[in-house]
């Protein structure tokens, strides 16, 4: 006779949010004011678009120091952060390239986690940042893929023709 089974109730896997395909992201140990983001789940890395790359070492640690070129294309100030790693990570084109990671803080919303986030210099890419899976893996993020900025704050006009 065969063994019936009770049945299992779900599990819960916790609130999960939804995240629009674009978004801004600020790095608050970076200093660095929200960047519009696309959220790529096909991308595996997080990358951001920095200028005037250099590694240095602190305290017998490798650092990198960096700008984040803002939205009107000018160069912020110089930031620093120990280099989590050097990595390949495949470009747009598919080519490995060499790049610094670093480990810091982003804040999507009201959610702050820590990733890991490649320097690459992003000159000819439509966002200065991208998010990729590994960013989001673990943190119950669902992303919608035809609406935009449903984290961020809509305070301007440009923000409001995300879904245009």
């Amino acid at each position: 006779m065969p063994v019936k089974h009770a049945p299992q109730k779900p599990r819960s896997i916790g609130q999960v949010s939804v995240i629009g395909w674009m978004e801004y992201v600020t790095l608050p140990e970076l200093h660095i004011d929200p960047i519009k983001a696309k959220i790529d789940t096909g991308a595996r890395t997080t990358a951001l678009h920095a200028t005037d790359i250099e590694a240095f070492e602190k305290g017998g640690k490798p650092w990198v120091r960096f700008r984040v070129v803002d939205e009107h294309n000018a160069p912020g100030p110089l930031r620093e952060a120990p280099v989590h790693e050097e990595r390949a990570i495949k470009n747009t084109s598919g080519v490995p390239e060499d790049r610094y990671v670093i480990r810091t803080k982003a804040r999507f919303g009201a959610k702050t986690w820590v990733i890991d986030l490649s320097l690459a210099d992003r000159t000819n890419m439509t966002f200065p940042m991208i998010v990729g899976r590994t960013a989001l893996k673990n943190h119950a993020i669902a992303v919608h893929t035809k609406r935009a900025f449903l984290l961020s704050a809509r305070t301007d006009q440009r923000r409001r023709k995300d879904t245009k």
